[in-house]
């Protein structure tokens, strides 16, 4: 079995299907095309799944001696992490809720084989 390098950033202050949008475009892809790919997009969540994608490439390099050529993410997966719950003033003296979501991201990154593509 490949080497598997995990990575998890959590209580993200992103909703979670905003961050679910980024995460689709970079699942099963390589790790230095995601990069470029995602320093092209305007949104906060793509700077929040770039950081953590550094952040599981310095692990493999430092913790399992991988090199940054051949990396693939295996599985990024983004869960929900409770909210914060704050209330908005309405009319005739009524609030009403208001739901601000956190996010959990994890990352899995492995080394590419040669039988694997990366589109």
């Amino acid at each position: 079995m490949a080497k598997q390098v995990k990575a998890r950033f959590t209580f993200i202050r992103i909703s979670p299907l905003k961050l679910r949008r980024i995460a689709n475009l970079v699942r099963r892809k390589d790790c230095n095309f995601s990069l470029a790919l995602l320093r092209s997009l305007p949104n906060k969540g793509a700077r929040i799944v770039e950081k953590i994608i550094l952040s599981a490439m310095a692990n493999a390099k430092k913790n399992h001696q991988m090199e940054d050529s051949n990396l693939l993410i295996n599985e990024i997966y983004v869960d929900g992490a409770g909210m914060l719950k704050r209330f908005r003033a309405q009319s005739r003296g009524r609030a009403a809720p208001i739901k601000k979501r956190m996010s959990h991201l994890t990352i899995n990154i492995g080394e590419l084989n040669g039988s694997e593509s990366t589109s």
